[in-house]
């Protein structure tokens, strides 16, 4: 019911900064909360972060808190992450996913994903 389309990736040095989009549709949007993961090559695609589309909270894996931040513009149906002090092991295609509100964001039943976009971070 949610179509998403993520755009902002690209390369980038350690250090340096990154904002990536994902534009989201859908008759049920409003209700959604919105997720962002990240595959690297080699590895398992991992939980970056969430957002409560409804009510702003926002929840985030270790390995990204402090770093990275999650934002949403609800008029323009779009989500953020806003990611800082990148480095190397960021380097990952990343996607974002969409899902019914549930009472915690680590519950969400992610069933709507986008194509992703490559983040390259360079040493």
């Amino acid at each position: 019911q949610v179509q998403l389309v993520e755009s902002g990736g690209g390369l980038v040095q350690a250090g340096g900064s990154l904002r990536l989009s994902c534009a989201a549709s859908g008759r049920t949007f409003s209700s959604y909360a919105m997720g962002w993961f990240r595959q690297a090559p080699g590895k398992e695609r991992e939980f970056v972060g969430a957002i409560s589309w409804s009510g702003g909270k926002t929840y985030y894996a270790d390995s990204v808190k402090g770093r990275f931040t999650i934002s949403r513009d609800n008029a323009k149906n779009t989500v953020y992450l806003q990611m800082n002090t990148l480095k190397p092991e960021d380097t990952a295609v990343y996607f974002c996913a969409a899902g019914p509100t549930m009472p915690r964001l680590t519950m969400t039943p992610w069933g709507s994903w986008g194509q992703g976009t490559q983040v390259t971070v360079s040493s």
